[in-house]
């Protein structure tokens, strides 16, 4: 057995045994359990060398998939979620109001077969590349010859949009080119590409989980 494999067995097998605990100490009905991956992995795509940096679904489209109280089994969110929305959730979890200057949202209501009628359109995916910012603890130096520059993107349910530090743009359609795979951002009309290039700056100074809803909304 390949060491993935027998590492992926291993932790289902802690898993099924805290499960087991759970029940027994009759704990199981009130606690959740969230898991998920911190990036996603190209290799080959967009022929480039393998790395995770991109602005791409390869690596930005991860799962996160969580059982709990009255969280319906099988169901899929179509609702946009960033790593901003952990913090909250898991406060809302624990029955502690999020508080208002944090950027995310709590899943909590979507998790359990609810709807936000407000709730965000796009989200904000950023990468800076090696010593970019002063004072960045990722900037160390990269021994990947093939990472992205420096970028900021903005992610809708159909459409990705990207603006790199040396002034180049991406625009892809992700219902007719779901792999990224076309360029259109030459064919975009100019108010179009003020929209996208106006939500991008919003979301970037957006403070509090009110304000970045509304600054997510490409139409305003």
């Amino acid at each position: 057995m390949s060491r993935p494999n027998a590492a992926l067995l291993t932790s289902c097998s802690a898993i099924g045994d805290l499960q087991e605990q759970l029940k027994k100490k009759g704990l199981a009905d009130e606690t959740y359990f969230v898991f998920g991956s911190d990036n996603g992995f190209h290799m080959g795509e967009h022929r480039l060398r393998p790395g995770k940096q991109t602005a791409y679904d390869t690596d930005i489209n991860v799962p996160l998939t969580v059982t709990g109280p009255a969280v319906p089994s099988g169901e899929k969110i179509p609702e946009a979620a960033e790593n901003t929305d952990l913090d909250p959730t898991f406060l809302d979890m624990a029955g502690v109001k999020p508080p208002s200057s944090v950027d995310g949202s709590s899943l909590l209501d979507l998790m359990r077969g609810g709807r936000e009628e407000d709730w965000r359109e796009s989200v904000l995916v950023e990468h800076h590349n090696a010593k970019s910012k002063k004072g960045d603890p990722d900037a160390a130096p990269s021994k990947n010859h093939g990472d992205p520059p420096s970028y900021e993107a903005l992610r809708t349910a159909d459409s990705l949009y990207v603006e790199y530090a040396g002034g180049d743009r991406e625009f892809y359609s992700m219902t007719s080119d779901p792999e990224q795979l076309r360029n259109r951002i030459s064919s975009l009309p100019d108010e179009r590409r003020d929209e996208l290039r106006d939500t991008l700056g919003d979301l970037k100074s957006c403070q509090g989980a009110e304000s970045c809803r509304k600054a997510s909304r490409v139409d305003e």
